[in-house]
């Protein structure tokens, strides 16, 4: 029919796929490595406002787990509106950071030059085993000479250093560790990092660091409750992952030959290579991560002392008077108790348990409803983590299940104990 109708004979047409779809997972987190570093660093601080007082822009806390609250939603216009709801929090402790230096850094136009840094006079053995790969085989002398210099000559080695900050700096950061051996885990490496001052101007920003040398600046006087704060750190790591985990591409049809979670075509014949936008298997989690926008729910005290007495009560609402502490019946799962103070966020944090956390004051403007709420818990949850939690507390389970035989046990171990005691 073609020859007759004068016209060049049909070329075969290719087959295509018969539906389009989007594609499968995110390019803007390319490439998916495993993070150079276990702490998460801060890439760029909150704007600076000079019109307000210096203050400090991040924090590092742990993360011990995570439990529910109930509190009353205040939402105009919604079904939900002064009705209770539970929502999942993360807790994170937080001991005090304490302030060992202070560097100041001008401006170029390749970006911000470190010009001077100043150290404080005593850095704890927590801070100096950050110094050294392997501490007991070490001599253990990192800062000695520096601290005899500045004893010898104060006037040179940092009140000098001090005006020249003063004189050519724009951005003043403070370097503070955190207090590692406060909370329970087997490092005793402390974790370090640089914290922006904003506020104020130079020479302002520079008293209020050195205001800071050793001292303990807890978390309270860095966020308030109900902020806005984004969390900084690495994800939990999975290992090496096949395509259809790691992107979420879909299963090719049960009779596939060699396997069906794989993308049956990563590409054409030309160009001859395969494009960076093609799924492949490979490490999955354990990247470094930025979350913006966590709303902090509260900020707890530890375990203190007050009156002469141990208080562990810092998870009692205006609703639920029991005393209580946060830790729930227990322990948390993979982490234990929580005795210093505490962050709790709304929702989930990235990163496994006991992992350490940068908290940054938030970048962006907070204008959304749900971001200005001012929350007022009823219910924090203690119950047990490692099955389905029935009790609050220890006293309210032994109030329901009334004498058992292992507490007997115990009270009249303790009682034939003591009489020996007494004797001696």
């Amino acid at each position: 029919n073609h020859e007759q109708r004068g016209s060049s004979p049909s070329i075969k047409a290719m087959s295509h796929r018969k539906f389009s779809a989007p594609r499968h997972g995110s390019t803007g987190f390319l490439p998916r490595k495993r993070s150079c570093r276990h702490r998460g660093k801060v890439k760029s601080f909150p704007k600076d406002n000079p019109s307000v007082p210096p203050h400090l822009t991040a924090f590092m806390g742990y993360k011990a787990g995570m439990t529910h609250v109930v509190r009353d939603l205040d939402k105009p216009g919604s079904k939900m509106h002064k009705k209770e709801i539970v929502e999942a929090v993360t807790i994170l402790e937080c001991p005090p950071m304490i302030v060992v230096g202070l560097v100041g850094y001008t401006e170029t136009p390749h970006g911000l030059r470190s010009l001077t840094t100043v150290w404080a006079q005593h850095l704890s053995e927590e801070c100096l085993r950050r110094f050294y790969k392997n501490w007991y085989r070490s001599k253990r002398k990192a800062f000695t000479k520096y601290q005899k210099k500045q004893v010898a000559d104060k006037q040179r080695y940092f009140t000098r250093e001090l005006e020249r900050m003063k004189k050519y700096c724009s951005v003043i950061r403070v370097i503070a560790h955190t207090q590692i051996r406060k909370i329970k885990l087997r490092q005793k490496k402390a974790h370090i990092m640089e914290i922006q001052i904003n506020g104020g101007n130079v020479a302002e920003k520079v008293d209020f660091g050195v205001g800071l040398f050793e001292k303990q600046v807890p978390v309270n006087n860095v966020f308030n409750e109900n902020d806005c704060i984004d969390t900084i750190g690495v994800t939990k790591g999975h290992g090496f992952e096949g395509v259809t985990t790691r992107w979420g591409v879909t299963r090719l049809p049960r009779k596939t030959h060699r396997g069906l979670r794989k993308v049956a075509c990563v590409g054409a014949w030309h160009p001859a290579n395969i494009q960076f936008t093609v799924a492949r298997a490979g490490q999955n989690g354990y990247y470094h991560r930025t979350e913006v926008n966590k709303k902090i729910y509260r900020i707890g005290k530890g375990v203190r002392q007050e009156g002469g007495k141990v208080v562990h009560n810092n998870a009692t609402t205006e609703f639920d008077l029991t005393e209580k502490s946060i830790t729930p019946m227990g322990g948390f799962h993979h982490y234990g108790e929580v005795n210093e103070d505490y962050l709790m966020i709304k929702g989930c944090v990235l990163g496994s348990k006991k992992r350490v956390i940068t908290l940054r004051k938030a970048m962006l403007p907070q204008t959304k409803r749900w971001q200005l709420e001012k929350v007022n818990l009823k219910l924090i949850d203690t119950t047990s983590k490692f099955g389905h939690g029935r009790f609050q507390t220890a006293a309210e389970k032994d109030k329901f299940m009334g004498p058992r035989k292992k507490n007997a046990a115990a009270a009249a171990a303790t009682s034939a104990a003591t009489p020996a005691t007494t004797a001696k």
